[in-house]
């Protein structure tokens, strides 16, 4: 089983996850401390991580990370509720921030 090392609010958690998991649905279900997190859905960026260690077992960034994420990806952001970890990975919520992009409004004309 992977194990993941998170930094967060000045503490460190570790703790092994089936492979697979998604860590923000973990916490969702109180199995994952402490980890920051808000929609579960590429939107909020509240579960926004650097990846420290292991990123290299992650798949690529998908079109979500992309779009809110930009060129943060270069310098290892990454959200967690679109990673499954596959192998051991140490990630860090610390001084993140990161604001999702603003929604573009559609004008109606008559």
């Amino acid at each position: 089983m992977p194990k993941v090392i998170l930094h967060v609010d000045g503490t460190t958690v570790e703790q092994e996850v089936e492979e697979n998991a998604n860590l923000v649905v973990l916490a969702g279900i109180k199995e994952f401390p402490k980890l920051k997190f808000g929609c579960g859905m590429g939107k909020c960026t509240r579960c926004t991580c650097r990846v420290i260690n292991g990123s290299e077992g992650l798949d690529p960034p998908n079109w979500k990370e992309q779009n809110i994420l930009g060129e943060k990806l270069k310098e290892g952001y990454r959200l967690t509720c679109q990673l499954y970890i596959q192998q051991d990975i140490e990630i860090s919520q610390e001084n993140i921030k990161i604001k999702p992009p603003r929604k573009r409004g559609t004008i109606m004309t008559r």
